[in-house]
């Protein structure tokens, strides 16, 4: 079976899409389209800006989302997924593909998504760090023995590899601890705040009001959430498990395991960049990544 899957925020890369905007008639009618809704040439941006264009949460989410979707929508017939999934913001990328959300729709909430995310961090400076080399389960005793402070994990994304998110001394605090404990590395990554924390609660109730006004269609083949790494297609379980995500750690290594188990046994990365398919061979040695 063949599954399909979307990065999230830190593939993108300046001159990201432009060739599919150059190649393919369909695919520039859809960037326009992304302009007129959002108010400003995002392309712009994502062809011609800066790296540091590209940081801002409110021109990255939008960036990867329009990169990834429109890769799938101009495969045409073509696109013929038997299961999807998305890393982080990834999962709105899927759940367009898959047909559970329109391209408008979509790309309005990942704005909101974005926008309520950086008003989060720029109320409570916040990070997240990578830790490489230790087991799940040691990374989350030393989070859970960080009293007083908030650091918990955030990214699933292969064995040995996780991501923790919390306040800037909660997460110095954990990458001293896991240090200690041998860790390979315990580093600080270069994000504007601590996503999938509960830092992120503002944002999540904010997301909640544009979520539930937003119709969500029965998808064509199952969509794997983060939350909880099971797929599902009834549209008011997705809309929950969305807004839990905000909040929630990114199940990544559990939904490809989820994903091979059901049948997958080919992935394929749509978007910018090629982190997923690093992280799903990982995961899964067997599996064909393309």
């Amino acid at each position: 079976m063949k599954a399909y899957v979307f990065p999230g925020q830190g593939a993108q890369f300046v001159g990201m899409g432009k060739d599919l905007y150059e190649q393919s008639p369909l695919a520039k009618e859809y960037f326009e389209k992304a302009n007129n809704i959002l108010g400003f040439r995002i392309t712009d941006l994502m062809f011609e800006g800066t790296s540091e264009d590209l940081k801002q949460t409110k021109v990255t989410q939008p960036a990867v989302f329009l990169h990834s979707v429109i890769s799938a929508l101009v495969l045409g017939d073509a696109f013929k997924p038997e299961m999807v999934a998305g890393h982080s913001l990834g999962e709105f990328s899927a759940l367009v593909a898959a047909g559970a959300l329109s391209f408008d729709d979509g790309l309005k909430l990942v704005y909101a998504r974005a926008m309520a995310m950086q008003k989060a961090c720029e109320t409570e400076p916040s990070t997240m760090a990578a830790v490489l080399g230790l087991s799940d389960e040691v990374v989350e005793e030393v989070c859970d023995s960080i009293t007083g402070l908030i650091v918990v994990p955030a990214n699933y994304n292969c064995p040995g590899q996780l991501v923790i998110s919390g306040s800037i001394e909660g997460i110095d605090k954990a990458c001293e601890l896991l240090k200690e404990k041998g860790a390979k590395r315990a580093l600080k990554l270069p994000v504007g705040g601590a996503f999938h924390s509960p830092l992120m609660q503002p944002a999540s109730e904010e997301l909640q009001t544009a979520i539930n006004s937003t119709t969500f269609s029965i998808p064509v083949c199952p969509v794997y959430q983060n939350v909880n790494a099971y797929p599902q297609t009834n549209p008011n379980e997705i809309k929950q498990n969305l807004i839990a995500q905000l909040t929630a750690p990114v199940r990544w290594t559990q939904t490809v395991k989820n994903m091979v188990t059901d049948g997958a046994t080919e992935f394929i990365e749509l978007g910018p960049g090629d982190v997923l398919k690093g992280l799903v061979k990982k995961i899964s040695p067997d599996v064909i990544v393309g």
